[in-house]
C-alpha cells in the first residue's frame, strides 16, 4: 500500500546544486526512517543518506558528507535531499526507500521509489 515518489532530478553542471524530493503516501510517514540510495552505471547500489523517524537519527555516506543535507517535512510527508558542490561521480539514479523501523541503517527497506536520474556534467 505504501508508495514513494522521487522528483527533482535532472542535469546539473559540476559544482552546482540540486534538491531531490521523496513524497510518501499510504503509510504513517513520520514513524519510519527514509533513506536515499544511488546506483551509478556499472556500480553497485550504495546508501547515500538516511533520516530517522522518531529517533531523529541522520546518516551520510562519507562521499557526500559536507555536501548533501537530508531533511523532512512532516506536513507534506516528504523527505528532501539537498545536494551541493556536485561532482561528476555523483551521477546516478537516486532512489528513496522506507525502512521498516524508525532508526537509520542500511538494511530493512521495504518500499522503494521508482528512481530519478541525476546527471552531473559540463
Amino acid at each position: 500500500q505504501g508508495q514513494l515518489v522521487e522528483s527533482g532530478g535532472g542535469l546539473v553542471q559540476p559544482g552546482g546544486s540540486l534538491r531531490l524530493s521523496c513524497a510518501g503516501s499510504g503509510f504513517t510517514f513520520e514513524v519510519y526512517a527514509i533513506g536515499w540510495f544511488r546506483q551509478a552505471p556499472g556500480k553497485e547500489r550504495e546508501g547515500v543518506s538516511c533520516i530517522g523517524g522518531i529517533d531523529g537519527s541522520i546518516y551520510y555516506a562519507d562521499s557526500v558528507k559536507g555536501r548533501f543535507t537530508i531533511s523532512r517535512d512532516y506536513y507534506k510527508n516528504t523527505v528532501y535531499l539537498q545536494m551541493s558542490s556536485l561532482k561528476p561521480e555523483d551521477t546516478a539514479v537516486y532512489y528513496c526507500a522506507r525502512r521498516n523501523v524508525p532508526e537509520c541503517n542500511l538494511d530493512e527497506y521495504d518500499y522503494w521509489g521508482q528512481g530519478v536520474q541525476v546527471t552531473v556534467s559540463s
